[in-house]
């Protein structure tokens, strides 16, 4: 089966592409190209000389993409001739937690309003608004999603949805935490769910006033209080640290006991703890989206990782992501680029202190802990864009810095930005390979910044940083809002980036993933969030989580088959034995 997708707004007038196929419309005689209704289009009847001339179109415009032909009948929605198409859809299960795994713009939504019953998928016809659900229906197989969606036909079901942004929120809703949330308590659990999310000394405050971090909380409560059949949390751990997470992990499947559940997850540490089940969605950004039949946890998330599908024979990734045996790396660092002690600093009725500490060149050191205890504040400090009250910071070394929030609202296209901010460099050579195209920038080049996702968004500003001149690179939460293997390849980014330049990085993360690939030590930061913190460290990375871990009470172990850190379940045998010896990280994958 061979599908072609045309993005509009790589089409329109005085763009190269327009240009191209203007050229190309009608000259083999029929109507392969076409220009109708203000748009082009491109039959996927076409003859070979113009499929050839559509996969030259230039600008990344058109698509043309060979699928299996068996998907033909999987297929659940299309949005126009040369639009997006979604095969198969994942099934709400009673008494599990049902995961998705996979990239952003695979078609997530498009599930979501299926599976909720907000509109009726086409199965494809995309000229008819005459498909019934009872169509729907009679396409499915006998078993649980064709029993669930005879349920959505008789308006049996009632869905409660947590946003992916929850950083919106306070554009678009008014007043205190305490008044949204008691007006959508459906299920008369105010108080018992306040408590459970930890949000009760934010009652009192407006949603404006809150962080990441309170933002996903309030959005996750306010989403439990709902008296709903199915639950979908898209991205609950965003902001959160681990000790956050975790919360939330058994707030979710105490939930499940009762309710079905679908979560969307990009952290594969809270992704393998939390789910039961696991459907992996692929295929290409804006083009199509496969949802795979649902698969155990751990061999869903392996399968990902080596990026090849066994059951449909798909590679969905050129090669695989790989977690490596750690070494100590220290030996492999030079000299130091900037050296701190004894610092102390106030905000309000929070304080920050420090022992002494230093990072040398091409070392990353991974930042970690709790919320509100000073990380951000200390990146600042080390920045220069907060003045610290007592203490030393050695001077003279150059600082580029990503911070937690980027807003950035500048009306031009990506290529203009880059231009601007880091010069040629970004175009050729060794940081065009390793991070320009490894974060996937360059179908990006043309968009307008300010209409670009979050994720996107998140891309571009890991690059502008790693692509200013600098001795030593601080990057705050940059695995938010990118997928599971857009991180993988930001980590490893940033990591070749300071080991070819000889520079230093500190990286803020709460995805312990990340920090296992892109750490060669740790910061750890202890204390009380929002009363005060100390930062430790930094120390070797085994050991630094050894003592993060211990606070945050959780024990990993390695996966045998691809080396993953995976969370013990409290208690197992397994957590209790690496306890015992004070191995909260394992480094191998007995």
């Amino acid at each position: 089966m061979r599908i072609v997708v045309l993005d509009d707004e790589r089409c329109q007038p005085n763009m190269p592409a327009y240009d191209y196929l203007q050229k190309y419309a009608g000259s083999c005689g029929g109507e392969c190209i076409q220009f109708t209704d203000g748009k082009w289009k491109i039959l996927e009847t076409a003859c070979p000389v113009c499929f050839t001339r559509a996969k030259l179109c230039p600008g990344d415009a058109v698509k043309v993409i060979n699928l299996p032909t068996e998907l033909d009948s999987d297929m659940i929605h299309r949005y126009s001739l040369n639009g997006f198409r979604l095969f198969r859809l994942p099934t709400p299960t009673k008494e599990s937690v049902v995961g998705v795994l996979g990239p952003n713009g695979m078609g997530k939504s498009t599930a979501f309003n299926a599976l909720s019953g907000r509109s009726v998928p086409n199965l494809g016809d995309w000229r008819s608004d005459e498909t019934t659900w009872d169509d729907v229906i009679d396409t499915l197989p006998r078993g649980e999603l064709r029993d669930f969606f005879v349920s959505v036909k008789n308006g049996e079901i009632k869905v409660a949805l947590k946003p992916q942004n929850v950083d919106k929120l306070p554009k678009r809703v008014q007043g205190t935490v305490e008044s949204l949330l008691r007006k959508v308590d459906e299920r008369g659990m105010f108080n018992q769910l306040v408590t459970a999310t930890g949000i009760q000394n934010l009652l009192s405050r407006t949603v404006q006033q809150l962080s990441g971090g309170e933002l996903q909380r309030m959005a996750i409560c306010a989403t439990l209080l709902r008296d709903a059949d199915v639950y979908f949390f898209d991205e609950p751990s965003s902001y959160l640290d681990i000790h956050e997470r975790m919360r939330i992990v058994r707030i979710i499947q105490e939930l499940a006991k009762t309710k079905r559940v679908i979560v969307i997850e990009h952290d594969l540490a809270v992704l393998d703890v939390l789910a039961d089940l696991v459907h992996i969605v692929y295929g290409k950004k804006g083009a199509f989206g496969v949802f795979t039949p649902a698969r155990s946890t751990r061999t869903a998330i392996n399968a990902y990782l080596e990026g090849y599908l066994p059951e449909e024979n798909v590679r969905i990734r050129d090669k695989p992501i790989k977690f490596q045996k750690h070494y100590d790396r220290r030996a492999d660092i030079g000299n130091p680029t900037i050296q701190w002690g004894q610092l102390k600093k106030n905000l309000g009725q929070f304080e920050l202190t420090t022992n002494e500490g230093s990072v040398h060149r091409s070392e990353v050191v991974g930042v970690v802990g709790a919320n509100g205890t000073g990380k951000s504040t200390m990146i600042k400090i080390l920045s220069g864009e907060l003045e610290y009250d007592a203490g030393w910071v050695t001077d003279g070394t150059t600082i580029s810095y990503k911070p937690q929030h980027i807003d950035v609202d500048m009306d031009c296209s990506v290529q203009m930005l880059l231009d601007s901010e880091i010069g040629m460099r970004w175009r050729s050579g060794e940081f065009n390979v390793n991070v320009i195209r490894a974060l996937g920038i360059e179908p990006l080049l043309p968009k307008r910044v300010k209409k670009l996702s979050g994720g996107e968004r998140q891309a571009v500003s890991i690059a502008v940083c790693l692509g200013r001149e600098a001795d030593l690179y601080l990057l705050d939460e940059p695995s938010a809002h990118l997928d599971a293997n857009a991180r993988m390849e930001a980590a490893k980014a940033i990591r070749r980036t300071m080991e070819a330049n000889e520079k230093s990085a500190f990286v803020i993360d709460h995805d312990v993933y990340f920090i296992d690939i892109v750490s060669d030590s740790l910061l750890v930061f202890e204390g009380e969030g929002g009363v005060h913190g100390k930062a430790m460290g930094p120390y070797s990375l085994r050991d630094g989580m050894n003592r993060f871990l211990n606070d945050v009470n959780v024990t990993f172990r390695r996966d045998h088959d691809s080396k993953r850190p995976r969370i013990n379940k409290a208690e197992s045998r397994k957590d209790r034995e690496q306890r015992e010896v004070g191995d909260f990280y394992s480094f191998d994958s007995k």
